[in-house]
């Protein structure tokens, strides 16, 4: 005698538990938070680079966090680097020119 299972069907409770996985609350979980693109590559890439923590356990958060950070610091400082256009003049007060 043959086992059959009609088409469509779930065998038993052991196929099933292998169709769905059981849930973990302790495993890792997006947080889906909603990153804006700043037209920055740079800052871009880190803000990106966050989404790495969603897949990892907390320990591992860390390293995320630290990469991002070291990523924008650098890109912040690359900003003032740049030679930017000429400030406003600053005004001379006619108390502060020197006397002859």
């Amino acid at each position: 005698m043959t086992d059959s299972v009609p088409e469509g069907r779930v065998a038993g409770a052991e196929e099933a538990a292998a169709v769905e996985p059981e849930y973990d609350p302790a495993a890792p979980a997006a947080l889906n938070v909603p990153r804006t693109p700043t037209g920055n590559a740079e800052v871009d890439a880190g803000l990106d680079r966050l989404a790495d923590a969603d897949h990892l356990a907390t320990d591992g958060h860390l390293e995320v966090y630290e990469d991002v950070h070291r990523g924008l610091r650098d890109a912040l400082t690359a900003l003032d680097a740049r030679p930017g256009p000429p400030g406003p003049p600053v005004p001379v007060s006619p108390y502060h020119q020197s006397r002859s």
